[in-house]
């Protein structure tokens, strides 16, 4: 099947539109090989994925096969392909949005999920929340978009499993200032880690009343919580499906590469 032919057949809400393509064209395929699937049509069948939450076998026939699929997600995963690929969108829709390319403020938190039983042992029981599987670790910007994703063990507490976030975020933001946090990342070693690898100040914003237990909405520290909705709209992760951490890591940044495609080209 020929590649103009594939570009034709498939026809659905979650492909890349041209202007899209052309931002990921460049990371993608810089070199313009021909192929004997389109590699555009080969990204529409992961979006569609992720989007959707079907199986990589229950792919619509009108895709690449999912094993050439499955072949190029991986590949594109353990290259670093998404990661760079979610930089770049994030620093055109800073530029849209008349912001510097990189932020000066950034917001951490987590979020538990439930991993189906066939994940391997990289999962574990979130005590507080009662739920057995692997925490979705995200810091993003006062925009809501994402500065770094990490995936771990449901069970590593938010301040020891931050020290993972700020270390893939090493080198990627040199105007960050600050890192704002709620009360559950409480801890010196945390504001020596982010001091040391970022440059950036880490403050811990608390409720007004310790004591209380009445929701409170806290300034800025809303907009993480957001971005949290934002990829509840996404049937891919809102389980963990993923045998490796790292996949679900990929997921997560293809899930917010697909809300910044959205932001820049609607």
């Amino acid at each position: 099947m020929s590649t103009k032919s594939l570009q034709v057949m498939s026809q659905y809400s979650t492909n890349l539109t041209d202007k899209q393509w052309q931002v990921t064209e460049k990371i993608l395929d810089p070199k313009h090989r021909k192929r004997k699937y389109s590699l555009r049509e080969t990204m529409n069948a992961i979006m569609y994925l992720v989007k959707t939450g079907c199986q990589w076998r229950m792919l619509p026939k009108d895709f690449p096969p999912y094993n050439t699929v499955f072949y190029y997600f991986n590949k594109w995963k353990l290259e670093g392909v998404f990661d760079e690929l979610m930089d770049k969108l994030h620093v055109i829709v800073r530029n849209l949005m008349g912001r510097e390319d990189t932020p000066s403020l950034g917001i951490i938190d987590s979020r538990s999920i439930k991993s189906s039983h066939h994940v391997d042992s990289d999962r574990g029981i979130d005590g507080n929340k009662k739920i057995k599987g692997r925490k979705e670790h995200i810091v993003v910007d006062t925009l809501g978009l994402p500065m770094g994703v990490v995936v771990h063990e449901a069970n590593i507490h938010d301040s020891v499993g931050a020290h993972t976030v700020i270390d893939s975020m090493r080198g990627n933001f040199p105007r960050l200032k600050k890192i704002l946090a709620d009360g559950g990342y409480k801890g010196q070693k945390l504001i020596d880690d982010a001091r040391a690898k970022l440059g950036a100040e880490f403050k811990v914003v608390l409720r007004p009343d310790e004591s209380s237990k009445k929701f409170a909405v806290l300034p800025l520290r809303w907009i993480v919580e957001r971005s949290f909705s934002w990829l509840e709209n996404f049937r891919r992760i809102a389980m963990d499906y993923e045998f490796y951490s790292e996949t679900g890591v990929a997921m997560v940044q293809l899930a917010f590469c697909r809300l910044m495609y959205n932001k820049i080209y609607d």
